[in-house]
């Protein structure tokens, strides 16, 4: 009875249980650690695709690119909460940023190259910070999404596989518009979790959400570049 009592104390000034302001406080923090590290890993990740793109470094090919970013992704969970979690992010998000150089590179050799990636670009930061805003104006629980999002995913890298290997263009084209939405719903589902207490920890949050954002640019620019590979 005592616990009870002492648990549910009200606050002298405003008379609310003082265990209601713990959760919103903490999920702030998160919110906060989150964006100030995804900011980071975003430069770094954007840094090593433009070292990539000035030396033309050569791609690291399907197999190594699968198995660099899947073991990166376990080292990352397996270290979320010892001091190697950071080092593991960047080394993550660096591994990607040079797996994203070459296509940065055969990009720019298609007619307005450039063009296209800076509208790629930016559809991407729009797209993020309006979901974000969204998410955070309205605190929506988004949780009920994850299975569909995770089959989805499952099913466009498969579907993606297939259009490499047995070289589908239109296949292609119709991934990468699968993965442009399924990440819109990821960054809505991501942030929904964090601002609603279901992720407390902004290392896996940041991963989450730059993996998302990583997923939305790349597939924008699939879609964006098509038009100018058929000029």
């Amino acid at each position: 009875m005592n616990d009870t009592t002492s648990t549910l104390s009200a606050d002298a000034r405003t008379g609310l249980p003082a265990v209601s302001t713990a959760a919103p406080l903490a999920a702030a923090r998160v919110l906060r650690n989150t964006y100030a590290l995804l900011a980071m890993t975003l430069l770094f990740s954007a840094g090593v695709a433009a070292v990539a793109v000035a030396f033309a470094l050569p791609a690291p090919g399907l197999l190594i690119s699968l198995v660099g970013m899947f073991g990166l992704l376990f080292a990352v969970h397996k270290l979320k909460n010892s001091g190697w979690a950071l080092p593991a992010v960047f080394a993550f998000t660096g591994f990607m940023g040079w797996t994203l150089g070459p296509l940065l590179s055969k990009v720019l050799t298609l007619p307005g190259g450039a063009q296209v990636i800076t509208m790629a670009l930016g559809a991407t930061g729009v797209v993020f910070l309006a979901l974000s805003a969204w998410v955070l104006s309205t605190r929506r629980d988004f949780s009920a999404m994850g299975g569909f999002l995770f089959a989805g995913m499952v099913i466009a890298l498969l579907a993606g596989l297939a259009a490499v290997f047995l070289q589908m263009p239109a296949l292609g084209l119709a991934v990468s518009a699968m993965v442009a939405l399924l990440s819109a719903g990821l960054i809505l589902f991501e942030t929904s979790r964090i601002v609603n207490g279901g992720e407390t920890n902004y290392v896996l949050a940041t991963v989450g959400l730059y993996v998302s954002i990583l997923n939305l640019f790349t597939s924008l620019l699939s879609l964006f570049g098509f038009g100018g590979s058929d000029e």
